[in-house]
């Protein structure tokens, strides 16, 4: 298993509701929930930019 530390989202203030990110192998970035953090999504950095650029798309219209 690839081993590097895992780090809190600056937009996740509250502890019991956390977003983690961390690298993975080959450039993948990893990403978990605190609430079920042994399911991890796996992505590239590219595709990560991409979900956030759709989020905030969505925030601005709502």
């Amino acid at each position: 298993m690839f081993n590097r530390p895992w780090q809190k989202s600056t937009y996740s203030p509250d502890a019991s509701n956390c977003v983690y990110v961390a690298q993975g192998p080959a450039g993948a970035t990893r990403l978990r929930e605190s609430d079920t953090p042994d399911t991890i999504l796996t992505t590239t950095t590219e595709g990560l930019r991409r979900l956030i650029d759709a989020l905030k798309s969505a925030q601005r219209a709502a």
